[in-house]
């Protein structure tokens, strides 16, 4: 049997926060989590979070969980791929699959923070592979590097699905639409304009219908609904692609609190079922404390407050250490975070628990785009959501959120250097630096861009508007490059256009290959020849053009052509390369094979 003062049920944000306060303070810790490793959904989310600096805004969600996990000390143990199978009157079984053996805990105080699981939806089909949840399509992008498919039709546009759409289109997947039952998109507006520069339709008032195909997804059909989101016959729509993701919503894991005798109560305001807590995060259990989404489906920030709330309480508990002051500066921290419009349906759930605060915050909007000429910003935050990293990361002082995180920004332009700080580091991607006439009859704008590859100076790509429309050639001008991933991409447009250009693609490449042996195609021959490798030995050399299997033979009379008529000479006038042995690829094995049959 193994003993703890505090066992903890979970290693993601809350686990993680509430063993770091307790740890802090000399209570022996242990920490149970059936991940390979400490983080839960941390360790999937490649975005930057919201909020401010206290608890890491402008981070991304993986690298949060090392920070989290680097703060725990010799007093938390840890188990990971371990599993709590039970919670007992007088005792806590788990399994352990490394061992693969079950064994017994005893605890004064148990945290359970095991999070959420995913709402799936019915619709015909549903069964076939190729139909994900959202945190599934997470967890192999993401976590293990595998992209599930190459056409994804994305169900649900709040918050995880407008994230999730944005990771597959860095992953090089093709979202072909959002599709949302409601007649609103379900999360934040800078998620959703995100998307939308980048060419994905939101569809408002449609579902899924259902899905084609016999032996995995070929295809989706969707169907409008009506004000009840009842299917509207005959508006039904096809899409050919290999994945339907579901970011449908989520539902608390409310089973190991259940087997505990903790009180639960149906509250759809914070996902359905979830256990009755007081403001430090107690159950009526007394030595039983809730943190996170199974507390009430949030976000992670907020899991982190509850986490160092229910570890600094259980820390009094044991120790009798006083903590009242930093529970209270929690306290303060969930209503600031909660005090925004987007946490009004679960301050309405936790009314049922205990009375919630607000604090007020600024509706104001910027009211002058700044002097014209001039780079500055332009913020395009138009809702009110819990973040600052633009007022924190602005050397000069010249952005402010007033009264709390939710007010909107406004700049004081005089006081603006235009540096783009701010543009790299907000997490809603919604701050663009412009200039007019940054050459005779151009502007110049530049864009947040977390894709691979990063354009070049001088290179041309094609500008979009906020719903993905192309509008013009555009050339890149310069490329600020960001520790944090958000690369700022500076690139001149016709004038008139800096207020229309939001964002852009880079030039669809040519399908036509030259060396299939190395995958060369017609384009980087060109690109190469306009960059100065005008003889063939020099292309060879610099694309590895002929170097492959065949030796050039498919590739070499295609290439000396286009080069011929790129460099407007004779193929005759154009030097083959240097032919040297072998003429095939040959394994150095049978080289020696064949020596020391020569020897013999």
């Amino acid at each position: 049997m193994v003993k703890t003062d505090f066992l903890i049920i979970g290693g993601g944000p809350a686990g993680l926060s509430a063993a770091i306060e307790a740890g802090k303070r000399g209570v022996k810790t242990l920490i149970i989590d059936e991940g390979v490793h400490l983080g839960g959904q941390l360790l999937k989310q490649t975005h930057k979070f919201f909020g401010h600096e206290g608890f890491y805004a402008s981070v991304r969600g993986f690298e949060i969980a090392k920070k989290l996990t680097s703060q725990l000390n010799e007093n938390v143990s840890i188990m990971e791929q371990t599993t709590i199978t039970g919670i007992y009157e007088d005792i806590i079984t788990a399994y352990n699959r490394l061992e693969d053996s079950v064994f017994e805990i005893k605890a004064d105080f148990i945290l359970i923070a095991v999070g959420a699981s995913e709402r799936f939806i019915p619709f015909e089909n549903n069964h076939l592979p190729g139909v994900y949840g959202a945190g599934a399509v997470q967890t192999l992008m993401n976590q293990f590097k595998v992209l599930p498919g190459k056409r994804v039709l994305m169900v649900g546009s709040g918050n995880i699905g407008l994230i999730v759409s944005y990771q597959l289109l860095q992953a090089g997947a093709k979202v072909k639409a959002i599709v949302e039952i409601s007649n609103r998109v379900g999360g934040y507006d800078v998620h959703a304009r995100k998307i939308k520069r980048l060419g994905v339709p939101i569809l408002l008032n449609h579902t899924i219908k259902k899905a084609i195909g016999e032996d995995r997804v070929e295809g989706a059909v969707i169907v409008q609904v009506d004000s009840n989101m009842n299917p509207l016959e005959g508006t039904e729509r096809e899409f050919a692609v290999d994945v339907i993701c579901i970011a449908t919503g989520l539902i608390p894991s409310i089973e190991l609190a259940a087997m505990a005798h903790v009180k639960l109560e149906y509250i759809p305001q914070l996902g359905g079922y979830v256990p009755y807590r007081d403001n430090e995060m107690r159950t009526n259990v007394k030595n039983i404390f809730v943190a996170g989404d199974l507390a009430g489906i949030e976000e992670a920030t907020t899991a982190m407050i509850e986490g160092k709330i229910a570890g600094l309480a259980v820390s009094r508990e044991l120790t009798g250490v006083d903590v009242q002051s930093e529970i209270e500066k929690m306290q303060r921290e969930l209503v600031e975070f909660r005090s925004g419009p987007f946490s009004e349906k679960v301050r309405n759930g936790l009314e049922r628990f205990f009375t919630q605060k607000t604090m007020n915050y600024s509706t104001k909007m910027q009211e002058n785009e700044g002097p014209i000429g001039k780079i500055r910003p332009i913020i395009e935050c138009f809702e009110n959501i819990p973040c600052n990293p633009c007022q924190t990361s602005c050397p000069t002082g010249a952005i402010t959120v007033a009264e709390n995180i939710n007010s909107l920004p406004i700049i004081d332009y005089s006081k603006c250097i235009g540096c783009g700080i701010c543009a790299m580091k907000c997490p809603g991607l919604a701050i663009f630096m412009i200039q007019e006439n940054y050459l005779p009859e151009r502007d110049l704008v530049a864009i947040p861009y977390e894709f691979l590859p990063i354009p070049e100076k001088g290179q041309k790509v094609v500008a979009l508007d906020q719903e993905g429309h192309e509008v013009c050639e555009a050339t890149v001008e310069k490329v600020t490059k960001s520790p944090n991933k958000t690369h700022l991409v500076y690139i001149s447009v016709p004038e008139g256009l800096s207020k229309t250009v939001r964002a852009f693609r880079l030039p669809e490449q040519s399908e036509s290959v030259v060396c299939r042996c190395e995958e060369i195609s017609v384009d980087q021959i060109e690109k190469a020849i306009e960059e100065g490798y005008t003889d063939y030995e020099e292309l060879r050399r610099y694309l590895r053009l002929g170097m492959g299997p065949c030796g050039g033979r498919t590739c070499r009379a295609i290439a000396i052509a286009i080069l011929a008529k790129k460099t407007g000479r004779k193929i005759d006038q154009i030097s083959l390369n240097t032919f040297r042995p072998p003429i095939m690829p040959v394994k150095f094995e049978a080289i020696v094979r064949g020596e020391m049959k020569h020897e013999k």
